[in-house]
């Protein structure tokens, strides 16, 4: 870590939840950006807190609201990814209804830093005058080219392609409890972006202008910074420029503490693998990849329960295709197709058998606007979004 980028971590150490806030004086969206939801990823805060002043030195927004949040600042102060539990693990329904309701309150470091964060997003969601969006900065402890990533809504969708970097589909699908699936099903529009390295300043440039490019995309930016979307969109296709433009998430490996992971060193985001490649080792010997793909955030630091995904590149082809597909009235008949059926128990879930419903591979249900909720055996089960969502 450079010493330039070092004082600017120190500096992290000491800020408060509500980095910025700027009300334009007419109706419009509000957008969301935090930063520092794991304390080791400062670039997320720094890049915000260059983006702040300079709006305000252009006379602020003509409409809607810009709001800065910091996600867990006890890690932040410690420098590490959390204290005691991944506060980007923990946003499900149940646990913040414990939380809220005083089943868990003050029991960690991490369920503080979420009811306060929860409180943020309530207060100015309370006061929003139009649609809301969350843009979530992070990093990786690996190094490579940064990305999008987005739960795949034809808005959100929209929302990630103002920024032009690879978009990675379907990691809600493989992690579960993060603030931008549990956002998303509030109703925001959401999108997640990986700046690069934890200590690289370039981080910190690419989240820079991303957050100006999401501030263009929900029309937000002065007419007097237009010049910084311009520069940012530059900066991001050429720094771009040689990486695949969509991917879907093909596999995730999931490590415990106990596990003794240890990924081989030299590995980067998109870096290409095949099938049976060595790329890490446990207690259990070799870790072999999966299939010939590439190779997504290479777990290189202590703390963390992905040890790293897979990704696979697919045609842009597909996401014109579902458009119109997720426009017709399919999964109103769709359970009614050999080997598939409704669960009794919630009707947004489809059990497929995979023995009798070949031909409807998981790609398929992804087009119609499905998302995989469990695999197990020859059980598939996806989970229809909500029509908005699909939409």
């Amino acid at each position: 870590m450079s010493n330039s980028i070092s004082a600017k971590v120190e500096a992290v150490r000491h800020i408060d939840r509500l980095l910025g806030r700027i009300r334009g004086p007419r109706p419009g969206p509000t957008l969301f950006c935090v930063g520092g939801m794991h304390g080791n990823e400062p670039a997320g805060v720094l890049a915000l807190q260059n983006v702040l002043p300079q709006i305000s030195a252009a006379g602020g927004i003509e409409g809607g609201e810009f709001v800065a949040l910091a996600g867990n600042l006890e890690a932040l102060r410690q420098g590490c990814r959390f204290v005691r539990q991944d506060l980007n693990r923990a946003w499900n329904p149940e646990r913040l209804y414990d939380l809220q309701n005083g089943g868990r309150q003050g029991a960690s470091f991490e369920d503080r830093e979420q009811l306060e964060l929860l409180d943020a997003f309530e207060e100015n969601l309370g006061r929003a005058r139009g649609a809301a969006y969350l843009l979530d900065l992070h990093t990786t402890s690996g190094g490579g080219g940064p990305f999008a990533t987005v739960s795949d809504t034809l808005i959100n969708r929209e929302f990630a392609q103002a920024i032009p970097t690879p978009m990675i589909l379907g990691l809600e699908e493989l992690v579960e409890g993060t603030l931008l699936e549990y956002m998303n099903e509030r109703g925001l529009i959401t999108a997640g972006f990986e700046s690069g390295q934890h200590a690289e300043e370039v981080a910190v440039d690419r989240a820079e202008a991303a957050v100006w490019l999401a501030l263009a995309g929900t029309g937000l930016l002065p007419p007097a910074l237009q010049h910084r979307a311009d520069a940012a969109r530059r900066y991001l296709e050429r720094d771009t420029a040689s990486l695949p433009r969509v991917l879907e998430m093909r596999y995730r490996h999931g490590v415990r503490e106990a596990d003794g992971f240890r990924m081989m060193p030299g590995y980067e985001n998109f870096q290409p693998v095949v099938e049976g490649e060595v790329v890490a080792t446990d207690q259990d010997g070799e870790v072999r990849a999966t299939e010939s793909a590439r190779i997504l955030m290479p777990l290189y630091q202590e703390q963390g329960e992905d040890g790293f995904f897979i990704v696979r590149e697919f045609s842009p082809f597909w996401l014109w295709l579902s458009r119109p597909l997720r426009r017709l009235p399919i999964a109103s008949f769709v359970h009614w197709l050999p080997g598939i059926k409704r669960d009794p128990g919630d009707p947004r879930v489809l059990v497929v058998d995979k023995r009798i419903a070949r031909i409807f591979a998981l790609q398929l249900f992804h087009l119609l606007g499905y998302r995989r909720k469990r695999e197990d055996g020859n059980q598939l089960r996806v989970m229809a979004r909500r029509a908005g969502d699909r939409t």
